[in-house]
């Protein structure tokens, strides 16, 4: 089978851009994964057989080449009233939901199958280093991947490794940093929680996108403010990016989809919302934490609300309060309270003292302080 007729098919079926790669094994992130085990413990925990990933044999024994696909997440623009709360990438994730971007892949391994061709989808090979293996994209300092020649080269860009049993000629690798020799590191200087310590390290366990829906337990206090009012992911050190700024310059139209859903994330829908509705009109957007976790969501809009420093928000934290029993929810909620401040918020807090008592009684008690 010809190259060009893959790459001619992948792109009629609306992927951006495309490249190829070998099957070798990815010997540079196990040397990172073995000195780094402290910072990886919790994918392993969480499932993630990341060792597994970095031999393609052990995902497709037969396979002999990689194909990337691109697509580009952010070709529509998305309401300001979920900016600034969920990361862009996860706002039109449609995995769950099997929409368009899961039916462009379906038909696109159909492609292959007719011809052929066996295939496999990974979830836990490096998918940013395979994709500057096969020549798409070089990194940024931030450790995203930039597209070398699609969406004005920025890295609003998700790259689709496929592993399959068919040989094609590898694409030359632009495994390198791209970033301009001027720029002085300001997606190091912006990260707020200082994930990013230096160019191309991160330690994922201090991510506010790790954070709002991995950490386990309460939000720790030193960083909640830090964490401002993302909910669900982060896009700061992206945003601030100056390789971006092409992209991000542009009067893009709304998308639609992700419009028809914004009242459902609604930071107050959130903190009120009950297994059912998560189930229903959340889980499948964004499901990276089960139906058992609705508490992280609610902490999370509670923090959210208290770092937008809105008085509009006391009202319903207050009836927060009184609806939830985890303690981390309640604790986040005093917090929040204190955050925004003012008499309606100190007095709630002084009524919740009485019958509340460990970590929700601390926090009330570091609140009050503020007043």
């Amino acid at each position: 089978m010809e190259k060009s007729e893959v790459v001619k098919k992948a792109l009629e079926l609306g992927f951006e851009d495309i490249g190829f790669t070998t099957m070798e094994p990815f010997e540079s992130q196990k040397e990172i994964l073995d000195s780094r085990k402290e910072e990886y413990a919790w994918a392993l925990k969480a499932g993630i057989a990341l060792i597994k990933g970095l031999d393609p044999k052990n995902i497709l024994h037969d396979g002999k080449s990689i194909i990337v696909l691109i697509d580009v997440y952010f070709k529509e623009g998305f309401p300001s009233g979920l900016e600034g709360y969920f990361g862009r990438a996860y706002l039109d994730d449609d995995r769950m939901t099997k929409g368009q971007l899961y039916q462009r892949l379906k038909a696109f391994r159909s492609y292959l199958r007719d011809n052929g061709i066996d295939s496999r989808a990974p979830f836990n090979i490096p998918h940013r280093l395979t994709a500057a293996r096969a020549g798409v994209g070089t990194f940024g300092k931030n450790n995203f991947l930039y597209s070398n020649r699609i969406a004005r080269k920025s890295s609003w860009i998700s790259p689709i490794p496929l592993i399959v049993d068919y040989e094609f000629e590898p694409d030359e690798p632009t495994i390198e940093i791209g970033c301009p020799k001027w720029c002085k590191n300001t997606c190091i200087a912006s990260c707020p929680t200082g994930a990013l310590s230096a160019p191309n390290k991160i330690d994922p366990r201090k991510c506010i996108s790790y954070l709002s829906y991995y950490q386990e337990g309460i939000t720790p206090l030193e960083i909640r403010e830090q964490m401002s009012t993302w909910v669900y992911g982060c896009d700061r050190c992206q945003e601030v990016c100056p390789r971006n700024r092409p992209w991000l310059s542009q009067d893009l139209p709304l998308n639609k989809r992700v419009v028809a859903k914004e009242k459902d994330f609604a930071l107050i829908k959130l903190l009120h919302m009950d297994k059912k509705y998560y189930q229903t009109r959340i889980w499948s957007h964004m499901f990276y934490m089960s139906y058992n976790e609705t508490w992280r969501w609610k902490m999370n809009a509670a923090r959210a609300m208290g770092n937008t420093l809105d008085p509009k928000y006391i009202p319903e934290l207050i009836r927060g309060f009184k609806e939830n029993q985890d303690e981390r929810v309640k604790g986040m909620i005093v917090w929040a309270l204190g955050r925004i401040g003012g008499k309606v918020a100190k007095s709630a807090l002084e009524g919740f003292k009485p019958k509340s008592k460990d970590l929700v009684k601390e926090e009330i008690e570091m609140a009050l302080k503020k007043f």
